[in-house]
């Protein structure tokens, strides 16, 4: 492949934006400062995410320049990012009531799904199934679901980030591996785009992703996943897998909070790594512990997945199950015993 050194190049120009976007912050006092719901115990400059997103959308940008690929899939990438990353931005920055930043969402969803035509048939026990509308609209909700759980699930330092950059550099592994070397660009280079911003926010964090970012992270990776589908459907399960850990302790903990009669979309601190990273007394071996799950169990299991093409919905009850237990395990979407009356 050509263009290799692209990827060093973005990582540092996402580093020294990260850099910039954090004087920025702290000369207008943007801080997240902490309250009885946050992760955090010192105030810190917020918005850093924005170095991801104009990095990433910048090389999107150039690979379509170059035709390293398809226009159609940038197409999709870049207007669902850039309207998520700009609702996060206005809400970094000021509140939007839930409902439009839902509505925007969709709309971004929609919007990606359009250029993607929309969810494409996959294997469940050898049968091919497509769902055909009700399947786009499934499509559609899986978006949204992953553009708010990654959101839900920026609460410590630099998680969010170890997850993105494991999952992308992991499925670039697989794809590679499998000979499918077109797919690899997005993902290394959202990798790399989040790379340099982790060097500011590995624990302990200078500056946080915000709302920008995270939601856009979680849009991103819904869309690479529907993408890599299109090209081999044993992909979405890795993909699935890659992403385990987001996906079960936001699902376990949103189920538990709704069942509770909660208002889900107000801030709170039950998530299990938020109960992990406070027994631990830090964030650090919370966020390592996931990179080691995502690299020495997850990553595995996708392989033998893409190997034993039959095995994707096996796979993925196999790869959920432990974590599943942990969620439980650390109590997720349950009620602090310092709320408790």
């Amino acid at each position: 492949m050509k263009y290799w050194y692209v990827f060093s190049i973005v990582a540092l120009l996402s580093l020294l934006l990260t850099s910039v976007l954090r004087r920025y912050a702290l000369r207008r006092s943007i801080m997240d400062v902490p309250n009885e719901r946050s992760s955090h115990s010192v105030p810190t400059p917020r918005g850093g995410g924005v170095a991801i997103v104009v990095t990433f959308l910048v090389c999107l940008v150039l690979l379509g320049y170059l035709q390293v690929q398809p226009y159609v899939w940038l197409t999709g990438l870049l207007g669902a990012g850039s309207l998520v990353a700009v609702i996060g931005f206005m809400d970094d920055h000021g509140h939007i009531a839930a409902r439009w930043r839902l509505l925007g969402h969709f709309v971004a969803a929609l919007w990606a799904l359009f250029w993607l035509n929309g969810l494409p048939a996959f294997y469940i026990l050898g049968f091919s199934i497509n769902l055909g509308w009700v399947g786009h609209a499934l499509a559609a909700f899986y978006l949204v679901w992953m553009l708010n759980l990654y959101n839900f699930m920026d609460g410590i330092d630099g998680l969010a980030s170890v997850e993105a950059i494991s999952a992308c550099l992991g499925m670039c592994a697989i794809y590679i591996f499998f000979g499918f070397e077109n797919l690899v660009w997005t993902p290394a280079i959202l990798a790399m785009a989040v790379a340099g911003f982790l060097f500011w926010n590995f624990p302990p964090a200078k500056i946080f992703m915000g709302d920008a970012g995270s939601g856009f992270l979680g849009i991103t990776l819904g869309i690479l996943s529907l993408q890599a589908a299109w090209a081999e459907p044993g992909f979405i399960w890795a993909w699935l897998i890659m992403l385990g850990v987001f996906i079960c302790d936001a699902t376990f903990t949103l189920v538990r909070r709704l069942l509770r009669g909660e208002k889900v979309y107000e801030a709170h601190r039950s998530h299990a790594y938020q109960f992990a990273s406070r027994n631990f007394g830090k964030h650090l071996p919370v966020t390592m512990a996931v990179l080691c799950i995502n690299i020495f169990w997850l990553l595995p299991i996708a392989f033998l997945v893409m190997e034993f093409r039959l095995i994707g919905f096996v796979g993925l009850v196999i790869a959920y199950a432990p974590l599943i237990y942990l969620t439980v395990r650390f109590n997720a979407g349950g009620v602090e015993r310092s709320n408790v009356k």
